[in-house]
């Protein structure tokens, strides 16, 4: 999908179009399709394999729908509309962690010999997202107990409906308890990583492990790192 960028892009844009057309066809208020449609472009967004390529598919039909002049008849207060999916999607609490990085198919492959854990071991992805990170840990622990953590509403409710074997709650993660978890996986900005480091060790058990996926700790030597396939590197960090 990504050799074929900007077609996924394109293929949003007019998704979000027919929804907002047949909404308007089917009677609508237009409002009403203008939200629907923009969240569908917003949820969708999660196909960019950059922040930027997110930030490309999800404004793409609110911007071709304001110079199209379509939506003319739309009170000013209306345009607020992507705005407010936005902050739905992304609170402003969390603009600090990394917006959304679905972990990639099969990135995970390998974990299992390198943190062995025990059946019915309590993992817990921090910042799930869409809940691709837990379909990797389903992959890689399919015994475990999963557990999901996510800010933005939106994400955990869709999150909840892709991953019901795991049990996916709204919680900030910086905030949550890390104490019951054997593995606390990660795929955050790399500024984030000491913070997340000092609160593993402050919370996590001896022996429990912390799993970033990409980004590494600066100044601090990792018990074991992951190879991905795709030349990526989970760095494994157990506590002391």
């Amino acid at each position: 999908m990504i050799a074929l960028w900007p077609l996924p892009a394109l293929c949003v844009w007019a998704l979000g179009w027919a929804v907002f057309a047949g909404l308007r066809w089917l009677g609508a208020p237009l409002v009403v399709a203008i939200f629907l449609a923009v969240s569908l472009g917003a949820a969708s967004s999660a196909i960019g394999n950059t922040p930027w390529r997110r930030v490309f598919v999800a404004s793409g039909f609110p911007l071709s729908l304001a110079a199209s002049g379509v939506a003319g008849a739309m009170p000013a207060w209306g345009w607020l509309l992507p705005l407010a999916v936005l902050l739905l999607m992304y609170p402003i609490n969390a603009w600090r962690d990394a917006p959304l990085f679905p972990t990639p198919t099969g990135a995970l492959l390998g974990l299992a010999p390198l943190v062995p854990l025990a059946p019915q071991a309590r993992v817990l992805d921090a910042g799930c997202g869409l809940g691709a990170g837990l379909q990797e840990l389903q992959r890689a622990y399919p015994q475990a107990e999963l557990h999901g953590l996510e800010w933005s509403w939106p994400l955990r409710w869709v999150c909840a409906l892709r991953c019901r074997f795991a049990r996916v709650r709204r919680a900030d993660i910086w905030a949550a308890d890390w104490s019951g978890f054997d593995l606390v996986y990660l795929f955050q900005r790399p500024e984030s990583l000491p913070r997340a480091l000092e609160k593993a060790r402050r919370e996590l058990r001896p022996g429990a492990w912390l799993a970033s996926l990409e980004f590494c700790a600066k100044d601090v030597v990792p018990t074991r790192v992951l190879a991905c396939d795709d030349g990526r590197r989970v760095w494994l960090y157990q506590m002391p």
